[in-house]
Order: C-alpha cells, then sequence, then structure tokens
C-alpha cells in the first residue's frame, strides 16, 4: 500500500511496506501490541535531518528515529523492524 506523500507534516523520501508486520510496538493503553506494516523515511522542510516513521496499517505514525542520512535510516532497522525485510521504494 503506498503512503500519502506527507506524514505528520514531513514529505515521503522512501517507504517500505509489508502485509505481514516488520515487527510490532507497544500500545499506549496497554492493549495489545501493534502490528508495523509501514516503514517511512520522511523529512521536515528546513531540516537536514531525515526521520524514520513507523506506521501502523493505515499510516498513522506510531515511532518515529532521527538519522543525519536516507541510507542511515533505512539500513539501521531496530531488531523489532526485522520479521519480514524491508523492500524500499521511492515515492
Amino acid at each position: 500500500m503506498t503512503p500519502p506523500t506527507h506524514l505528520d507534516g514531513a514529505r515521503v523520501l522512501a517507504w517500505a511496506w509489508s502485509d505481514l508486520p516488520f515487527g510490532h510496538v507497544a500500545s499506549d493503553t496497554g492493549a495489545a501490541p501493534i502490528a508495523i506494516h509501514g516503514l517511512a523515511v520522511c523529512r521536515y522542510d528546513g531540516e537536514a535531518r531525515v526521520y524514520r516513521f513507523s506506521c501502523d496499517a493505515q499510516w498513522e505514525t506510531l515511532q518515529d528515529e532521527a538519522y543525519a542520512s536516507e541510507d542511515e535510516a533505512r539500513a539501521q532497522l531496530p531488531a523489532q523492524y526485522r520479521a519480514v525485510a524491508a523492500a524500499w521504494h521511492a515515492p
């Protein structure tokens, strides 16, 4: 599933999607863990850093992490998001 052009106001530079979750994150409410189906590398206007967003099945951002480059953001996936190999795409 293709993401929107922007997530949380940041422009999508690269994205990966999997029908099987890449991994899961804990819910804020203590409910069952939330499946991560989308990963996106994004940049806010005027910022040098990029962010890797971890998203649910509707491309809602659940976590983010800042990186110095797109390559670094794609390469440094945490172990919790390695259940499925990420195939990155340009928007």
